[in-house]
């Protein structure tokens, strides 16, 4: 695990309304429960009430590991991805979908000469408080404002010219292009501004062997393709990240 400290100010929640749901029904489990234990007392009696308290302890345990994720887990992956990536410190970076800057002011932090642009189109359904402004208060706590720029960008169509970056990273972002061919799109874009040489860094859910099959028809072997393990469980196993690197 990388040695490197936590990164000061507030990130929000990834898809804010799934650990919502989560624990609302893990309340709602277990109070059908606490109900039941003054019904009548036989065979289904018995049956209700242990379905809904272990039911509700499913689902309010999931919601804490989704939490756990979103506040901790992705941090602790991502600076061993970065680490992992031996940047030489002058890179020039490109964060897409950046959110509220988790992955751009720990790419800015290892740039001290370098530059990292980061793209959004600020949705707060994908990320709580999600904003320009509350991107920029974290880089100022940080002490990288001055080596970050920020825009608003579909990532399906980058607004930079070809082979412009060193690096390109994407935090659980792609997958929130709703078409196989937009994320297709996304991946495409990703390479065309990399220079040749460029590292693209992927952490996402559910559709990395698509993203791992786009890149081969881009004639591009991924060199990575690994669980991130327990801290990035958005729930649990069943709903699991993978780290996904590549040199184009």
């Amino acid at each position: 695990m990388s040695g490197r400290p936590r990164i000061a100010g507030k990130y929000g929640i990834d898809a804010p309304w799934v650990p919502v749901l989560w624990l609302g029904l893990g309340v709602v489990f277990i109070a059908f429960g606490v109900i039941n234990l003054f019904g009548r007392f036989d065979a289904w009696y018995v049956i209700s009430v242990v379905y809904f308290l272990v039911g509700g302890l499913v689902w309010i345990v999931g919601g804490l590991v989704y939490l756990n994720s979103t506040f901790r887990g992705k941090f602790q992956v991502w600076s061993e991805v970065l680490d992992s990536a031996a940047l030489a410190g002058n890179e020039r970076a490109l964060d897409i979908g950046c959110g509220r800057g988790a992955v751009t002011v720990q790419l800015a932090l290892r740039l001290p000469e370098g530059h990292v642009t980061g793209i959004d189109l600020w949705r707060s359904v994908d990320q709580s408080g999600n904003s320009v402004a509350a991107t920029e208060a974290n880089l100022k706590l940080n002490g990288v404002a001055d080596r970050v720029t920020l825009a608003t960008a579909d990532m399906t169509r980058l607004p930079f010219g070809d082979n412009t970056f060193d690096l390109a990273t994407a935090s659980l972002s792609i997958h929130n292009v709703p078409s196989s061919r937009g994320r297709a799109a996304a991946l495409r874009e990703a390479i065309r501004v990399l220079k040749p040489g460029g590292k693209l860094l992927i952490v996402d859910i559910s559709k990395v062997a698509e993203y791992r099959k786009e890149l081969g028809e881009l004639n591009i072997t991924p060199s990575e393709d690994s669980p991130a393990g327990w801290r990035m469980w958005w729930s649990g196993p069943w709903m699991s990240s993978r780290i996904l690197t590549a040199t184009r």
